[in-house]
């Protein structure tokens, strides 16, 4: 049985839009083996329309890091969306309809993790319908103080610590699943 994890990098003020510009001055070798880590873990990527258009522009024609295009490129890829008809990626399949009962078929047919990198309103989505297996957090030193926010606007979901690091740069790496009660 497969579970769903997705990963941000946040601010501390709860910002995950455009890490690209107050995330690097935190990178570390540290953080790059967590990334790493979870790229390894991945049976297949689960994502948003937004991050799937963005990301399936930039992955298919970059010359930068061409081990990670490489890995992007040939993963089974699944994007949740009411709009997109037809997925041009390879190896992408369109979930749409009933998501919830198709997401639990695509948790029941694999075995491994599920990833989620970005798609902050598919992660909101996947939470409130219980299908949300588990939240890891970069948290960076820095009140990024616009953008959009990992949780705006949305019911309150009780989650329950399971692991945490702090990197020397102190960026906390933390591990949040669902909390039942």
């Amino acid at each position: 049985m497969g579970k769903i994890v997705s990963s941000f990098f946040i601010s501390l003020d709860g910002v995950v839009e455009s890490p690209d510009q107050w995330h690097f001055p935190y990178w570390s070798d540290e953080m790059g083996a967590v990334v790493e880590a979870g790229m390894q873990s991945a049976a297949a990527m689960l994502m948003g329309r937004t991050l799937y258009d963005e990301w399936s522009a930039y992955w298919t024609s970059t010359d930068t890091d061409p081990e990670v295009a490489k890995a992007l490129n040939e993963a089974r890829k699944y994007v949740v969306s009411s709009t997109l008809t037809k997925a041009d990626w390879a190896n992408t399949t369109v979930i749409s309809g009933d998501v919830a009962a198709k997401v639990n078929e695509l948790k029941a047919q694999i075995d491994g993790d599920i990833q989620m990198s970005g798609s902050a309103t598919t992660v909101r989505w996947l939470l409130a319908n219980g299908l949300l297996d588990e939240l890891h957090l970069l948290v960076h030193p820095i009140a990024v103080g616009h953008g959009r926010r990992l949780f705006e606007d949305t019911p309150t979901h009780p989650l329950k610590l399971v692991e945490s690091t702090t990197f020397q740069t102190g960026v906390l790496d933390l591990t949040y699943v669902p909390d039942a009660g």
